[in-house]
């Protein structure tokens, strides 16, 4: 009785392990492909069978499992040495964001493995890199199309890594950097072409300022040229009127006229008693002197 006990808790036990090894599960955030003596199982309709989070079934011995994260992976590239449009080197550091999109050919061309498989994805950016560098200058790539040049890579990235059941979600440039050997031959020349473009600038503000200068003094020389003519206008009708005055002042009375004028050149003459006039006594200018004894 004892050893039938015995027998049944050995094949319970046995039972038990069996159980157990044919069980196994998968996390959240992997997914995993049930291997047949190397080959990948499919199912009777030749569909690759993936194994997703949960609890599955395997033939043990026979049957291997290859678990895969499948959540988002970062590939944190080194310095890449890429030749720009002007041929200077420079040196671009980068990330990618990827995951596996197809399990079976990630499988089939990595091998399963991360250290692989981001070898051949960093290989594929840094082709992308030179292609889309080699048309463009160090100013492009640096400000004027970064944002553009990362769109490119990531677009081209993508498309030649779904060939290894991989999608890239996104390409980032951390950093570009010039070689020591080119820096400063790009510095000078950079500096070279700031101060040609502020001298053009400077050159371009004092014609600018010369032209307003002109067209001012135009306008200046212009507004008291009328000024002048239409004072000179005034003027002359002013000594008009004046003159048509004194003509009809003398009319009325022409010696009282006479007389006026005469005291008039007196008092603008002999304005100093140091004033000396030298005239003939008989002169016309003291004719009202000559005859006030009369």
């Amino acid at each position: 009785m004892k050893f039938i006990k015995k027998f049944l808790l050995i094949i319970i036990v046995v039972a038990a392990l069996l159980l157990l090894a044919c069980l196994f599960s998968v996390k959240e955030g992997q997914a995993a492909l049930v291997l047949r003596l190397g080959k990948i199982v499919r199912a009777p309709s030749g569909e690759v069978i993936v194994m997703h989070p949960g609890l599955h079934f395997r033939i043990p011995v026979i049957n291997k499992v290859r678990k895969f994260d499948v959540r988002l992976q970062t590939l944190d590239a080194q310095s890449s040495r890429v030749l720009t449009k002007e041929q200077k080197y420079v040196l671009v550091d980068y990330y990618v964001k990827w995951r596996i999109a197809d399990l079976p050919l990630y499988y089939t061309r990595t091998g399963g493995f991360t250290d692989r498989t981001e070898t051949l994805l960093q290989q594929k950016v840094n082709d992308a890199l030179r292609a889309a560098f080699g048309k463009r200058t160090i100013t492009d790539v640096v400000s004027g199309e970064r944002g553009n040049v990362m769109t490119i890579l990531k677009q081209r990235a993508d498309a030649s890594a779904k060939g290894l059941g991989v999608e890239v979600i996104d390409v980032r440039i951390k950093r570009i950097d010039l070689p020591e050997e080119v820096s400063a031959s790009v510095f000078d020349r950079m500096r070279v072409e700031r101060e040609q473009a502020a001298t053009r600038h400077r050159s371009d503000g004092k014609a600018q300022a010369e032209r307003v200068r002109a067209k001012a003094d135009a306008t200046v020389t212009v507004t008291i040229a009328e000024a002048k003519a239409k004072a000179a206008k005034i003027k002359a009708a002013g000594d008009g009127k004046a003159a048509r005055i004194y003509a009809d002042a003398y009319n009325k009375d022409a010696n009282f006229y006479e007389l006026y004028q005469s005291l008039k050149a007196y008092q603008d003459v002999f304005r100093n008693k140091h004033d000396v006039l030298l005239l003939k006594p008989d002169s016309q200018f003291f004719k009202y002197f000559n005859s006030a004894g009369k």
